[in-house]
C-alpha cells in the first residue's frame, strides 16, 4: 500500500452488531472490520458471526486479546494462556481465524518495576507471536490507547509487532503522539503499518467539531467537507498512519468518512500543529 492509499477500517467498539453494517462497508469497499475479544459483553465475535458469517469471508477481520471477564467486570492480564485461550475461543465463535490479533491495551498491565513490566511485555509478544506460528492468527500487533509506558519497555529481544495501532487526531496529546512515533521507529514499522483509532475521541457527537474549523488542516481550498469531515482526515496525519479504525451503526457515515479520502491532509498545518501542542505541553507545571 501506498502512502497515498489511505483505508478504512470499520470499527466495531459500539456497534449493535448488525448484518446491514456489514454488507453496506463491503459495498462501499471497507474489507476491514476490527472487534475485540471484550466487546459486546465479551460477546463479540459470536455475535458478528451471527449476523454475517456468509460475509466474514470478504472481510479481513482483526480483533484483540488482554481484558478477561471475571463475575461481572473485566480484567486485564498479559498472561500468556490466558491470551492463547482467548484466541482458541475466538476462532471457535467466529468460524475461522482472524487475520489479526492485536495485544489490547498492554500498558494497564505494566505498571511493575520496569524489568518485570519488560519482560511481562515480551513474554506476551512471544505468545502472539508464537499464535501466528500456530495458525492462530495471521498477524499480530499491538493496540494501546496509552502507548506512553511503551517505548522504554521495548529493545532488541522484544518480538516486533505486524501493526500497531493507537490513537489518532486532534484531541490526541503531544506525548500519546510521540510515544506511537517512538514505537514506530524502533519497529521500523512505515505508514502501511501504523493503524489509527478514535479519531473523534470517542466525542463525534461533541459540538467542538462545529466550532473547531479542521478544514483549515486540508490541503484543497474550497473542499467540499464538514468540520467533522476534515477533522477524519486530519487524523491520518496524527500520527502518520495508513489506516484509522472508526464505528458507526449508520451506513451514510461511512459514505461520508469515504468522501474524505479523496483529499489530503497538509503537511505545514499539520507540523505547526504538532509544534503547538509540544509548546503547551512544555508551558505546563511538571
Amino acid at each position: 500500500m501506498r502512502e497515498s492509499d489511505p483505508r478504512i477500517v470499520l470499527g466495531l467498539h459500539r456497534s449493535r452488531y448488525e448484518r446491514r453494517i456489514l454488507t453496506s462497508a463491503l459495498d462501499l469497499g471497507i474489507d476491514a472490520i476490527d472487534t475485540s475479544f471484550n466487546y459486546h459483553g465479551f460477546s463479540a465475535h459470536a455475535a458478528l458471526a451471527e449476523a454475517g458469517r456468509d460475509l466474514l469471508p470478504h472481510f479481513k477481520v482483526s480483533t484483540k486479546v488482554g481484558f478477561f471477564q471475571v463475575v461481572d467486570q473485566a480484567e486485564h492480564s498479559l498472561d500468556p494462556g490466558r491470551l492463547r485461550r482467548a484466541m482458541e475461543q475466538t476462532i471457535r465463535d467466529l468460524g475461522r481465524a482472524p487475520d489479526l490479533v492485536f495485544l489490547h491495551n498492554p500498558e494497564r498491565s505494566l505498571r511493575d518495576v520496569p524489568a518485570r513490566a519488560r519482560d511481562a511485555l515480551g513474554t506476551a509478544c512471544a505468545a502472539l507471536e508464537k499464535a501466528v506460528a500456530e495458525g492462530l492468527c495471521g498477524a499480530w500487533g499491538i493496540a494501546s490507547w496509552d502507548p506512553r509506558p511503551l517505548p522504554d519497555l521495548v529493545d532488541d529481544s522484544t518480538p516486533k509487532p505486524d501493526v500497531l495501532m493507537v490513537r489518532a487526531g486532534l484531541l490526541t496529546g503531544t506525548a500519546v503522539l510521540d510515544a506511537a512515533e517512538a514505537l514506530a521507529a524502533h519497529w521500523d514499522l512505515g505508514t502501511d503499518r501504523l493503524w489509527g483509532m478514535s479519531p473523534f475521541g470517542g466525542r463525534a457527537g461533541d459540538p467542538l467539531w462545529s466550532r473547531l474549523d479542521a478544514r483549515l488542516f486540508i490541503q484543497a481550498a474550497g473542499a467540499e467537507l464538514s468540520g467533522l469531515q476534515a477533522a477524519f482526515r486530519t487524523a491520518y496525519w496524527l500520527p502518520r498512519v495508513g489506516a484509522v479504525a472508526v464505528g458507526t451503526d449508520d451506513p451514510s457515515h461511512l459514505r461520508e468518512l469515504i468522501a474524505t479520502l479523496r483529499y489530503d491532509a497538509d503537511g505545514t498545518s499539520v507540523r505547526a500543529y504538532r509544534r503547538f501542542l509540544r509548546e503547551r505541553a512544555d508551558r505546563q507545571p511538571h
